[in-house]
């Protein structure tokens, strides 16, 4: 007798000007992954399930399309809005969408963007404090409508934990193999990447996926203090603080926060901290020092042994295998 697998859903948008190629792109990246997952034989690996959500107004989004013909939908477990070809999406007929984004969010389902994608998710407010990417001739726009959205058009990829932002118009592909090395793992990322030919980012392939939360449980409370940590990046935070934000009293808060997140909010803490480091160590120039007391670390000596823990590398080893490199000044006249 065979066992059903378990099934996790993507929800994809389609608003005005949304980028098909990229809805219909992602929809196939995925069914690739499910067939990659099928050679496995594994009865622990989820199916994909895609989802297309449309709206034309003011409207919530309804569903246009499902790859399952048939059975009960759950909670999505991601939202992945795609470019515009159009220009910047109209903020007003943006209102339904925005509403259901954050409930969506709110419910434990990762968002990730594409190109402009980004000034959809901008009018939810989910990235106020927050850093994130789109295209390069768009950042100025972008921090000009969302000010409290700390930009970063020079990375091509902010992976933040419940948040994934990506640059190029293209980049859906990166971002489908993101999702699926998250709910599939590194090895059946790869496999897709290699049955389509494209590229995947080998930073998190090896050396250890990048910190991808665990959303789904349905403790609303530890929820709650999950969206906060990334919010704040678990820096100078307390038990005592993190209890308080979930309403619970401490030892409670312990108990059902492992139980939920499989971590310890310490051990959770130290992982959205060395992911944070992971980027910096990759995009920017800063010292190593410097980037420790950044992510939190009064110690750097404490630091570099939390970031071996995790990545299995020193922080240096890191930015010499994944480092982009000294960026390009252009001097002015």
């Amino acid at each position: 007798m065979s066992v059903e697998r378990p099934v996790a859903e993507i929800g994809l948008l389609i608003y005005p000007g949304a980028q098909t190629a990229a809805v219909h792109g992602l929809t196939d990246l995925f069914e690739v992954a499910n067939r990659m997952a099928d050679e496995h034989g594994s009865a622990q690996l989820p199916r994909l399930r895609v989802s297309h959500w449309q709206v034309d107004s003011r409207c919530e989004p309804q569903r246009v399309f499902d790859s399952f013909a048939a059975g009960d939908s759950g909670p999505l477990v991601a939202v992945l809005i795609p470019p515009s070809l159009l220009g910047l999406p109209n903020t007003e007929a943006m209102e339904g969408l925005s509403r259901w984004v954050q409930a969506r969010h709110a419910a434990g389902a990762t968002i990730g963007t594409v190109c402009l994608g980004a000034f959809v998710l901008g009018q939810t407010g989910l990235l106020d404090g927050r850093a994130a990417t789109t295209h390069w001739t768009q950042a100025k726009p972008l921090s000009e409508r969302f000010p409290k959205i700390k930009v970063h058009a020079d990375k091509p990829i902010i992976d933040d934990g419940d948040i994934i932002t990506t640059a190029g118009l293209m980049a859906w592909s990166e971002l489908g193999l993101r999702m699926v090395d998250r709910l599939l793992g590194p090895s059946i990322a790869t496999s897709t990447a290699r049955f389509l030919v494209i590229e995947h980012s080998d930073s998190a392939q090896q050396c250890g996926s990048n910190f991808a939360p665990v959303l789904g449980h349905g403790d609303a409370s530890v929820l709650k203090v999950q969206h906060w940590l990334q919010s704040t990046g678990a820096v100078d935070v307390s038990l005592a603080e993190m209890a308080q934000c979930a309403g619970l009293e401490e030892r409670t808060f312990l108990r059902r926060f492992r139980a939920a997140t499989g971590l310890k909010p310490t051990e959770y803490c130290q992982h959205l901290r060395v992911g944070k480091a992971r980027e910096m160590l990759e995009f920017t120039n800063s010292t190593v020092d410097h980037i420790a007391w950044t992510v939190g670390y009064q110690d750097p000596a404490a630091f570099r042994a939390t970031f071996r823990k995790i990545t299995g590398m020193a922080p240096s080893e890191y930015r010499n295998k994944f480092g982009v490199g000294t960026p390009v000044v252009v001097a002015r006249a």
